[in-house]
This record gives C-alpha cells, structure tokens and sequence, in this order.
C-alpha cells in the first residue's frame, strides 16, 4: 500500500509544533502531526511553564496566607499545607489544557499519531509506536519541532529520586527540608521559589557571579535581595564537583574560588539549562547539519536546514528556550512553506522569570548597550511610587527603560516588580512598532494601575 501524502509533516506537538499545525490548516495544507506522548502540548504543557506556573500561583496563595494576609485584616490562624491536594490541582490545569488542545486539533481536521518519528528521507518519516508497529509518513515538507530535555551534569546523573530535574521536581510527594538548586536561571529561581515558599530550607548554586545573569543588572540586584528575605540562600561563583547518596541524603562538594565545602541536602534539583532532543530523529543519516558544540541544529533565515524540504524550529535551533519563541518561529516557518514572508524579530521577544516579584524584559540591557556602543538614555520608576502597588502591597521593584539618545527609540524595557509578565506585553508592542520612549510617556494610562509605573519610567527617560 502506498504512504498517504501530505503537505506537512509536524515531528513535536508542543506549542511550536501545535502552532505550526493550526497555522498549516490556516493556509489550507494538509497536515499530519507525530507525538511520542500520550498527550499533546510537549515539555511546556506537561512538565513545565504550565505545572510550575500552577504551582507558583498555589504555593503564592500558602505564602501569602501565612505571611500577608494580616496586615489586611485577614487572619488565618491555623494554615496547612495539603499537597496532595495542590499536586491534583496542577494535575487538573494540565488535563484541562491538553485535552482541549487535543480537541483544537481535530477539530481543525490536523491528523495526530503518536510514535517516535526518525527522518528516513527528504520528505519520508519512520513512526514507530510503544507496540514496536512502524508507519511510514510523506510529505511535500517536513518541521521539526521535537523540544528539548534538561542537561544532565557530569557526575550527578539523574535518578528520579535524589538528583532530579524539573520533571520530578514538579512532583515532590513531600516537601524537602533541604532543597539544592543547581542553576540560578529561571527554571531554578522558580521552582527553588515553589518549594521555599512550601517550607523547604533552598539553597541555588550558582557557576556565575549572579543569578538571573541575562537580565539588567539592576533587575538582577533586586531579585536576588528580594529572594534572600523570602528564605532562598545563594552560593554564588560555585559549583559542584562530586554528589554522593548515602542513607536518602545527598552529600555534594562545592568549589568556590578555588576553596572546597561540603553540603548535605535532601534532594538536588539539576536547572543547568537544556538541550536539543534530536536523539533518534535520523538527522545523522540523512545530512542535517548541527552546530558541533550545541547540538542545534543549523537553519537559514527561513527555517529551512540544507535539506530544503526539512525545517526545524523552537529549542531545536539556537537562541532561547522559549515557548513563545518555538510558537512564532513556527509560524513564520509555515508562512516561508507557503510561499509568503514570515520572520520573527527577535529584538522584541520578551522574556520573564515567574518568581514573585515577577522579573521581565525585552530588548536590551544597559551592559549590552556599552558593549555595543550604543548612545543611550534610561528612565526608572520605582512601584513605591506607584498608588495602585500600594494598595496591593506589592511596592517592590521598579521599572527601567532604555532609549536611544538620538532618536529616542525604545532599545529595551526591564521590569521587576508585580505583574512584570503583563506589563511587559506594552513594551514589547512598543518597540515592535519601533515606538519611542515620549510616545509611551504620551500614552495615557489608567489610574490607578501598574502600567503607570512604565509611563512613568518612559517619561523619566530625557530627564537622565
């Protein structure tokens, strides 16, 4: 029997591969997509920015309810803890979202097979399913958007238990006393903030002099101060050298500045970062060329590889590893398939860390800016100022942006403080229009609201 034919093949059916598929139907392509999970929606959905994002809205509400709540007249005398409970509740949010993808997706007539794809041809995909039967796909195009998994370091292998990632640490059937992050990116500041908040003594190892290292440096100096008095103790310029599990603890050796120290934890969650999941999928044998530090794998300005007819996009490729990154890249990906133009500007793609206070930005920072020598002006605005922060309580943070000090276009927004995540979403609008920082202070704002906080900043940028 002959392979059916299609326009597309979607190898990933996270929210690069979701999107490419929605939009492939859009334009009227037929379109079949490969999951090797049960459930759509990828690392994001399952077992990452959904499950952590419930888990810090959750862990927020305990927090809160111990610590806040009084001075609001709120008194909650005898608060407990139901993890069982918050665990189901996480569960509930992913169902509810992948089910509802899954639905989507049919509904809008994408064909779903669940397998493991390997590229055995310029327009050929292998499936095979858990039950070892193969399926042979064929397409006009095929678009990798396979995701990525957590980097395992050398000498602390996971084992699901003691050394874990993100995954498990999502899943705690109990809270740590002690807690270890290795990593002060996002992924460990979350999921570090998670579990202090819950009760656990956290500590974050950092290699860098900071944490947070890819935001402005004054973002980066109120999130750390504001983590340290929520509980979280840091172990900057260290890292570990040698872990050891003896009698359910695991005892790690630290190196910093050239000095040893021993730590004993409960658990060690691994946040390092993550890398392309392109094991299995063929590309060896077919010729796809990767970047040989990385593993990325190499595309041109139109997501094409040096096999034309195979695309790749989202953590597969180089740059941040994003949800929304993988979505819009897909997008354009598809656009390019079809023949119209798509690209995605990659100097308005925010990004935000869901600790509390929230931190978020887009653009550049203000170490970039010198580094490139680019003339610049910068206005702040501290949420002290702002009267909606205060009646929340939330005046931590400021906002802080940067424009050109010849032609006043905003060059990059950075914002820690309440509701960052949101906020960010005017800025990046901004600066995709190429907006300048007098259009944003012209703009009127609600009163009272936080975005006044961001006019406010935009407004303090020519009096610098």
């Amino acid at each position: 029997m002959m392979a059916k034919e299609y326009d597309l093949i979607v190898v990933g059916a996270g929210p690069g591969g979701y999107t490419a598929c929605l939009k492939a139907r859009k334009l009227g392509m037929s379109v079949v997509c490969v999951e090797k999970e049960e459930r759509p929606g990828g690392v994001c959905l399952n077992m990452g920015c959904i499950p952590s994002k419930a888990l810090l809205d959750s862990s927020e509400h305990f927090y809160n309810a111990k610590n806040k709540f009084a001075e609001h007249g709120v008194i909650c005398p005898d608060v407990k803890l139901d993890l069982k409970t918050m665990m189901a509740r996480k569960e509930k949010v992913v169902s509810d979202l992948t089910g509802q993808l899954s639905r989507l997706l049919t509904g809008n007539k994408v064909e779903m097979v669940q397998g493991r794809a390997k590229l055995t041809g310029p327009n050929q995909v292998e499936v095979r399913s858990d039950s070892d039967e193969t399926k042979t796909l064929e397409a006009k195009n095929i678009l990798l958007a396979a995701g990525s998994e957590p980097i395992e370091i050398p000498g602390l292998p996971f084992d699901g238990k003691h050394i874990v990632s993100s995954t498990e640490a999502l899943s705690f059937t109990e809270v740590p006393e002690e807690l270890l992050v290795i990593g002060g990116g996002a992924i460990g500041l979350e999921l570090g903030s998670v579990w202090s908040r819950l009760g656990a003594e956290v500590t974050v190892v950092e290699m860098l002099p900071k944490i947070a290292s890819v935001m402005d440096s004054l973002i980066i100096r109120g999130l750390e101060r504001v983590l340290k008095k929520q509980g979280l103790a840091f172990r900057l310029n260290s890292k570990v050298t040698e872990a050891k599990v003896e009698k359910g603890k695991v005892t790690l050796r630290l190196e910093s500045r050239g000095e040893g120290s021993a730590l004993e934890c409960d658990k060690v969650l691994v946040a390092v970062g993550r890398k392309p999941l392109t094991a299995g999928l063929g590309l060896e044998d077919l010729g796809i060329e990767t970047h040989a530090r990385t593993g990325h794998i190499r595309t041109d300005s139109r997501y094409r590889t040096n096999i034309p007819s195979v695309y790749a996009i989202g953590d597969l490729i180089p740059g941040p590893a994003l949800a929304h990154k993988a979505s819009a890249e897909a997008a354009a990906a598809v656009e390019n398939m079809a023949g119209k133009p798509g690209e995605v500007n990659y100097d308005a793609l925010p990004s935000v860390i869901y600790t509390w206070p929230e931190a978020a930005a887009v653009g550049i920072t203000e170490a970039q800016a010198k580094e490139r020598d680019i003339p610049y002006h910068s206005g702040t605005f501290p949420f002290t100022g702002s009267g909606r922060a205060r009646c929340m309580g939330e005046t931590e943070g400021l906002v802080k942006i940067l424009s050109h000090a010849k032609t006043d276009r905003v060059l990059g927004v950075h914002i820690f403080g309440p509701h960052a995540a949101d906020l960010i979403a005017e800025c990046t609008i901004a600066m995709e229009f190429g907006a300048s920082a007098e259009d944003i202070a012209r703009t009127v704002h609600a009163h009272p609201t936080f975005s006044e906080a961001v006019m406010e900043a935009a407004a303090g940028v020519r009096k610098s």
